[in-house]
């Protein structure tokens, strides 16, 4: 059975940082992706970055180039999100997903989603 769980979120302040982590259980091999996604009060979610598992190749939405990083450790099965700068809009609940699609940056190609963690940026 695939899971996935996000934790790492809190509260924040403006420029701040935060690592969030995705641990992932139930996959065999590397040929899958997992993407991290955010979705704030009152708007629809987003795609927030990506990687692929076996590849390393890695996909940013232009709101958080050069601020966010995201990265795979093999060994612990866990994927991390790291936030720097954080702002006020970065606030929502972050989520992580996988996909076995080559297509990283299709939301609707991820199969399976983690439990949401929330991330709040105080001004």
């Amino acid at each position: 059975e695939v899971q996935l769980q996000a934790s790492g979120g809190g509260l924040v302040q403006t420029g701040g940082s935060l690592r969030l982590s995705c641990i992932v259980s139930g996959f065999t091999g590397d040929d899958y992706g997992i993407g991290w996604f955010r979705q704030a009060p009152g708007k629809e979610r987003e795609g927030v970055a990506c990687i692929s598992r076996s590849e390393g190749s890695t996909h940013y939405a232009e709101s958080v180039k050069g601020r966010f990083a995201v990265s795979s450790d093999k060994s612990l099965n866990t994927v991390y999100l790291e936030m720097n700068n954080l702002k006020p809009e970065d606030t929502a609940v972050y989520y992580c997903a996988a996909t076995f699609s080559v297509d990283l940056r299709n939301e609707n190609a991820y199969l399976y989603w983690g439990q949401g963690t929330l991330v709040t940026v105080s001004s």
